[in-house]
């Protein structure tokens, strides 16, 4: 343990940023750990134990307050990128870290580390989703993504604070702009759903946004670039692996034919049987199977008349 302590405090003294090592939250990534763990606990075992015996929180008006801020949040994000660099002087073909004391330098780096802030407060996504006894949200692929973006954001503003691997942030946060404007919408009530009809494209640039990331950190690995090369191989695997959960995620949700209910012309005098059971009988319903305008739905069982 005396050896992996000095290795590791070794690492960190020759390869850190001496730009960022002090500020809030990066250096030693004790601090990091800490709140992932609190995080998965809270999301897996303590929040479903506490919300066991209780009614689902509302938080209608935490909710809305909460996506305006990400929104905004993750438009001046958007805004710092470009104007540190990303689309105005920045190469795709190859762009280093700029490690000076120039003003577009440090304005690059004080953006990496407040998208490493907002990574962070992203978990509250899931908090939220918990506290609403919303448990069909926390999937593996909803967990995953919130817990290992922090953990790659701390590691650019540790290491890389701009430089190549800072296009992810820039696309990253665009996304987000459409992604918690969506959910604002969502949150303002039933009557706004006819205006969602875009939820499934919001996925689509999900998709677009990984393989832009996949794309750019592939072709600069063969090429003659400055930028650690380590970086550009994780990154371009993470991408792969993200293109593979979201793709999953689109063809489950919008591709896959869901079994439709068989409707059955029958009298107005009927019951519908299920395996021996009856289910209906003289037009009123039992067990969520019901009666509608003379037709009786039914899934696997059959219908007859008096």
């Amino acid at each position: 343990m005396a050896s992996l302590t000095r290795w590791y405090s070794d690492f960190m003294r020759h390869y850190q940023d001496p730009w960022t090592k002090d500020w809030f939250l990066v250096g030693s990534a004790g601090k990091l750990a800490l709140i992932l763990i609190a995080y998965l606990l809270f999301c897996m075992k303590i929040g479903p134990s506490f919300m066991k015996d209780r009614k689902p929180f509302k938080l209608t008006r935490t909710i809305q307050l909460y996506n305006i801020f990400q929104v905004f949040a993750n438009a001046y994000l958007v805004y710092e990128g470009i104007q540190s660099g990303w689309f105005t002087k920045y190469s795709f073909k190859c762009e280093p870290v700029d490690y000076s004391e120039s003003e577009s330098a440090h304005r690059m780096r004080s953006a990496v580390w407040t998208y490493y802030i907002i990574k962070l407060t992203d978990l509250l996504d899931t908090v939220f989703f918990v506290l609403r006894k919303k448990y069909n949200q926390v999937t593996f692929l909803h967990m995953y993504h919130h817990s290992i973006m922090p953990f790659c954001s701390y590691i650019g503003v540790t290491f890389v604070p701009g430089g190549h691997g800072s296009l992810m942030g820039v696309c990253n946060a665009c996304v987000h702009v459409v992604l918690y404007s969506y959910y604002f919408l969502a949150s303002l009530g039933p009557e706004m759903q006819k205006y969602l009809w875009w939820k499934k494209y919001v996925t689509k640039m999900q998709l677009v946004q990984f393989l832009i990331i996949l794309t750019h950190n592939l072709q600069v690995i063969p090429r003659d670039c400055s930028y650690p090369k380590t970086f550009n191989i994780l990154l371009s695997i993470q991408a792969g692996y993200f293109i593979y959960l979201f793709g999953s995620f689109y063809v489950r949700a919008y591709i896959e034919k869901k079994p439709q209910p068989t409707i059955i012309k029958v009298e107005s005098q009927a019951k519908v049987e299920e395996n021996g059971n009856t289910i209906i009988s003289n037009g009123k319903y039992a067990n969520g199977t019901h009666l509608t305008n003379g037709s009786a739905v039914v899934s696997n069982g059959k219908a007859k008349t008096n």
